[in-house]
């Protein structure tokens, strides 16, 4: 087999192994008898990981190493930016501190998302993701902030004020 065919049989091969996992909802909604749904949903749900060893077999230690060079590239690429405008800033601080909303109205005015209704779960999900984004909206930088918050010794620098009045 020629290195090029190796290479695009290993790749086949990771591709059915990132699409494995996604086989275990209509595994569980089968009719299947519960020790069978949970071995087979097993099986798949590590797919990536079993078809992973002889994807990397069959392509070759030099084909394998390009492709997590490639993926763990694209993967840094996601990196957010260091220094960031104010509207930017503005727009992430909104983002970041929003979704503190829904935890108040859910404790202190539950009779507006009640546990029964379909609206509190697209609610959480909505402030999940605006949180998610907010951190990529605010920055490398504010990243930087928040490992802070974890580290005993770190200390807050704050810039210079300029055009104090006295």
């Amino acid at each position: 087999m020629s290195a090029n065919a190796r290479f695009a049989v290993g790749v086949a091969m990771l591709v059915v192994g990132a699409i494995l996992p996604l086989c275990v909802f209509p595994v569980a909604h089968s009719s299947w008898p519960a020790a069978v749904k949970t071995a087979v949903g097993g099986v798949l749900f590590f797919g990536f990981e079993i078809m992973a060893i002889p994807a990397a077999a069959v392509m070759g230690k030099e084909n394998f190493e390009r492709i997590v060079k490639r993926a763990k590239g694209w993967v840094g690429s996601l990196k957010p930016a260091g220094d960031i405008g104010p509207v930017r800033h503005w727009t992430g601080l909104i983002l970041f501190l929003l979704p503190v909303a829904p935890g108040y109205v859910m404790a202190y005015a539950p009779q507006w998302l009640p546990d029964a209704t379909p609206a509190r779960l697209w609610v959480n999900l909505a402030a999940d993701a605006m949180f998610l984004t907010s951190l990529f909206v605010l920055g490398g930088d504010f990243w930087d902030k928040l490992r802070a918050l974890f580290v005993r010794q770190a200390r807050a620098a704050f810039p210079p004020v300029s055009g104090k009045a006295s």
